[in-house]
């Protein structure tokens, strides 16, 4: 018994000596992270580099490390917005100390940019290249990617479409390049270019993109940067990267919540109860009066609600050995104010990015993937909305005719031709949707063993969605009532493809003994794009074809491309960079086309005479030229230069017996047409005083597009078609940007950091034709309502895109308009067509944003304000509803707009220049207040709160609901709502 005891208590010995050796052969790091100003830096992350050793600075920016085996070990400090920090480090047996004094990356030189196939340091640029990153985004619930740089940079116009749930927005780099053609820039997500054009079932590609994954945006904006993607650069490029898990850090889990509520912020003016009743009782006859209802309804407000939101984002990342992961998930729900408008978002990302064969092999792997259930609201509601007798009710009554809602009738029957009820519009019409879409590539890089400075790089990527959805209306629905039948039931399903592999080879090398530094690229790309559209027929509710299903359409366009790009630096001041693209496009029988363009940078502040002056931080002059194309010429046109036969619709079919055979008919085409082409050139100067805490940028550009893609009409008999799709004109864009970043104020609590951007850009078309001295008037555009084919715009040589195009109208002493009177502008007598003249445009000539943010301890402040100069809106709800004829109808009333009051037009003048009004306008984005509660639950937990109002104000002397239509029309517009919103996030 003793020797058993004995024995034991031996074992206990030894146990306790082995684990005292154990520990005395392991040391910790302790020490504290601080700026150069010597205050702490709470969050830094500390790792002992090629291990899992790691620790989380706290809010003193203490931090400690154990378990590290004895030696010399280099430690890492990094955080974001300052230079990242090695330190070498001797462990012992006694715990080591160490202070880490960052320095802040004010001049952000080093901080790495991704361009197209590749990256260079911010300091080596010489194209225009806008870098925002996810500290500078926009505040508040987004739904769209794009609204986290809305006027963040020069040169991008961002104007959403309008308040509906994922409705995205139009992006214009450096302004339009094309008349027909799109003018959207090139967007890749992660190295994927892709397709702009949204699948069916939803009206926003980019709406199924998680905003919260999103970590950078560099906005390519000049040839030089953009021409090597060549034929689809003329827009600009956009290139988005989003985020990932880096080696050394440790499991971080951050969870955000954001909860909004939307409000409507006004209505369009139209005539109170009261004031149409005594409208109809002076100006209408007895059979119109006695359609004069009691009640008092303010239409628009029946359409409107006040929209709930949550938006919830929960993500893991960090590294597991020496796999760095970022896992996230997300859900989003959103209310349109516009009722039954919503949209239902489930997303998920997964990236990993690990380093093989001692970090020669690096391979990045990203897959994003998002579910989105959409409910549509007819927007023709809210012009009804604005049409609707305001003496009726919304219901009748009488539950058992079109489900109660009251509508016009006439002997008992419901009348077409009347205004159709709003709310039944909206409550009866059920248009839902549900689309996937999936983004995923994996990247391989790998630098040679034999050869280090040479890379190669394998991209290999897909982009697929697929929308499908139904639109129905019931049998009791006025919205679906014809011929004594009812109901419409249409389904409708589209797939979109795209796949991707690029392969190119980088070689950079420094020849220190020549002081110069040469990076060599070329590689090669292959994109397939498909469409397929299957076709359905519309049925009544009976299961009868009231409409029959068209015909299915797949549409294919391949791109294969080679390109290069050379850089050389001397002396680290003189930089110059070339680059050519060689794409086929299977879109045109010309397949080839070459984009070339060069660059050269100036880095002034490395002159002896400046390098030793305190006046300047940075200086760097940037000169480029290149050209660009644009080979997107629209969903129906792939084969626009291919002799073909297609398929009749079916009311054109033949019938043989008892069947019908579909037609078979030519096709009109042009064998000649190829890509736009737009040449552009840049001066830029980047500029930094103060060690940057004041820093910017002033860009001058030219761009002229010429072979531009458009629609024309053919002379009789000259080709198989009306009007033709081919190369004719040319167009031109000059700008200025402008930039300045600032820190005007910095100590140890508080700070104040503001940017300002302005941008003038204005455009002209230089020709239309392929004849010199063509004096035709130009090309018709800008449909409005109130009639077919009604345009009031006109695309014409040495004027703006879609100037306005209409009378010039005549006013009383009183500055009362007189109907119908215009002035005789080329003098001849008559006032006819001829007399039209061109008046303003709905492009603005000057935008521009402040930004500011406050920071004092906890507590941040920030907002944003915005405004468009010398854009200009055709009202076309006041045109369309501002005259007494309105309401003149034999079998029911419609509303008035309020301009009556001022105008008191009998008839509608549609092509008065009193409708264009001045669009200018100032609006704040947001306001954002946010407190940092640091880290609680012993250290574990950080939480941060914010509060957020969107579209806080517009001050703008247009006369409608909203002066921002990118149209430049104002009808059916859904507005912008004020968005009051609470997020909280929690970093674990």
């Amino acid at each position: 018994m003793k020797k058993t005891r004995l024995a034991r208590l031996a074992m206990l010995l030894c146990c306790v000596f082995m684990s005292l050796f154990t520990y005395a052969q392991s040391g910790s790091i302790n020490g504290k992270v601080m700026d150069d100003a010597g205050d702490p830096l709470p969050g830094t992350t500390v790792f002992v580099k090629g291990t899992q050793k790691n620790a989380v600075a706290d809010d003193a920016g203490n931090f400690s490390i154990k378990g590290i085996s004895p030696g010399a070990v280099t430690v890492v400090a990094r955080i974001v917005g300052y230079e990242t920090l090695e330190l070498p480090v001797t462990v012992g047996n006694d715990a080591a100390t160490v202070t880490f004094q960052l320095k802040a990356d004010a001049k952000g030189l080093n901080e790495v940019v991704v361009v197209g196939y590749g990256t260079q340091k911010k300091s080596d640029l010489t194209g225009s290249i806008a870098i925002v990153s996810a500290k500078d985004f926009n505040k508040g619930p987004l739904s769209s990617p794009e609204q986290l740089i809305t006027g963040k940079v020069p040169g991008v116009q961002i104007t959403s479409n309008g308040g509906a749930p994922g409705s995205g927005s139009t992006i214009r780099v450096r302004g339009g390049a094309s008349l027909n053609a799109t003018n959207d820039p090139l967007i890749i997500i992660d190295g994927v270019p892709v397709d702009n054009n949204s699948v069916s079932g939803t009206s926003n590609a980019l709406s199924l993109i998680n905003p919260n994954d999103i970590e950078t945006f560099n906005v390519l904006k000049d040839a030089s940067a953009t021409a090597i993607y060549g034929s689809r650069a003329s827009n600009g490029v956009i290139i988005i990267t989003t985020k990932k898990g880096r080696l050394g850090d440790q499991l971080h889990v951050s969870f955000s919540t954001n909860n909004s509520v939307s409000k409507v912020t006004g209505y369009s003016p139209v005539l109170s109860a009261a004031e149409f009743t005594q409208v109809v009782n002076d100006h209408g006859t007895a059979a119109q009066k006695a359609l004069l209802g009691t009640a008092n309804t303010d239409w628009q407000k029946q359409i409107y609600q006040s929209a709930l939101s949550t938006d919830n984002n929960l993500s893991l990342s960090g590294s597991w050995k020496k796999l760095p992961y970022r896992i996230s998930v997300g859900y989003l729900n959103q209310e349109g104010i516009l009722k039954t408008s919503k949209l239902e978002r489930k997303s998920a990302s997964v990236n990993l990015s690990p380093s093989l064969f001692d970090d020669h092999l690096k391979i990045n792997m990203n897959v994003k993937g998002s579910i989105a259930d959409n409910r549509f609201a007819d927007q023709g509601a809210i012009n009804a909305a604005i049409a609707f007798d305001p003496t009726q009710p919304v219901r009748s009554g009488d539950d058992k005719t079109f489900g109660g809602y009251y509508e016009w009738l006439y002997n008992g029957s419901l009348y077409d031709l009347g205004t159709k009820n709003p709310v039944a519009m909206l409550e009866q019409k059920h248009d839902n949707s549900t689309v996937k879409r999936s983004i995923g590539n994996v990247q391989f890089d790998y630098k040679f063993h034999f050869l280090p400075e040479l890379h190669a790089n394998l991209n290999l990527g897909y982009d697929y969605s697929k929308g499908e959805g139904d639109v129905n209306i019931p049998a009791y629905a006025a919205l679906a009532y014809y011929n004594g039948k009812g109901g419409s039931y249409k389904h409708y399903s589209q797939e979109m493809k795209n796949k991707l592999m690029d392969f190119y080879l980088n070689y950079n090398k420094e020849l220190k003994n020549i002081r110069s530094r040469v990076e060599v690229m070329g590689g090669y790309s292959y994109q397939d794009f498909i469409t397929a559209t299957p076709a359905f027929a519309v049925l009544d509710e009976a299961g009868d074809t009231t409409t029959a299903a068209g015909n299915y359409a797949e549409a294919q366009h391949t791109l294969v491309s080679f390109f290069g790009r050379f850089n050389y630096t001397y002396n680290d001041k003189y930089l110059l960079t070339f680059t050519m693209r060689r794409d086929g496009t299977s879109r045109f029988r010309k397949h080839w086309g070459n984009f070339p363009s060069v660059a050269f940078a100036w880095r002034m502040k490395e002159e002896p005479f400046l390098k030793s002056s305190n006046t300047f931080s940075d200086l760097k002059l940037r000169l480029g030229y290149g050209v660009t194309g644009q080979e997107n010429i629209g969903t129906g046109k792939e084969y626009a230069a291919l002799s073909r036969y297609t398929y009749g619709d079916a009311t054109s079919s033949y019938m043989l017996g008892d069947d019908f055979y579909k037609t078979l008919r030519a096709a009109g085409y042009d064998e000649n047409i190829k890509w736009e082409q737009t040449a552009t050139y840049n001066l830029a100067l980047d500029y930094g005083f103060l060690d940057n805490r004041i820093s910017g940028s002033i860009d001058f550009y030219y761009k002229k597009t010429t072979d531009l893609l458009a629609d024309v009409t053919t002379p009789a008999g000259t080709n198989l078609t009306n009007t033709l799709y081919t190369n004719i004109g040319s167009l031109e864009n000059r700008g200025v940007e402008f930039i300045i970043n600032a820190t005007p104020v910095q100590t140890k609590d508080f700070r104040w950091d503001a940017g300002f951007n302005i941008t003038y850009n204005k455009n002209k078309i230089l020709s239309l034709s392929k004849a010199k001295n063509d004096t035709a008037v130009g090309i018709a555009t800008g449909n409005i309502s109130g009639g077919t084919g009604n345009n009031v715009q006109i695309n014409s040589v040495d004027h703006q895109i879609n100037s306005f195009y209409v009378y010039k109208q005549i006013y009383d002493k009183d500055g009362k308009p007189i109907e119908g009177l215009y002035e005789d502008t080329n003098g001849d007598g008559v006032v006819n067509a001829s007399d039209k003249y061109r008046y303003k445009s709905s492009n603005p000539v000057v935008y521009l944003s402040f930004n500011s943010q406050f920071n004092y301890k906890k507590w941040n402040l920030g907002f944003s304000v915005r405004s468009n100069i010398g854009n200009y809106i055709y009202n076309n709800q006041a045109s369309n509803n501002g005259a007494y004829k309105t309401f003149q109808n034999s079998n029911y009333l419609a509303n008035l707009s309020s301009s009556i009051l001022k105008t008191g037009f009998t008839t509608q003048q549609y092509w008065s220049d009193y409708y264009v009004e001045n669009g200018s306008f100032l609006r704040m984005d947001y306001i954002n207040l946010g407190y940092d509660f640091g880290r609680l639950l012993r250290n574990k937990v950080a939480l941060r709160m914010n509060l957020n109002v969107q579209n806080v104000f517009v001050i703008t002397k247009y006369s409608g609901q909203d002066p921002e239509v990118f149209s430049g029309i104002d009808d059916k517009f859904y507005p912008r709502p004020r968005v009051y919103s609470l997020g909280l996030n929690l970093d674990f």
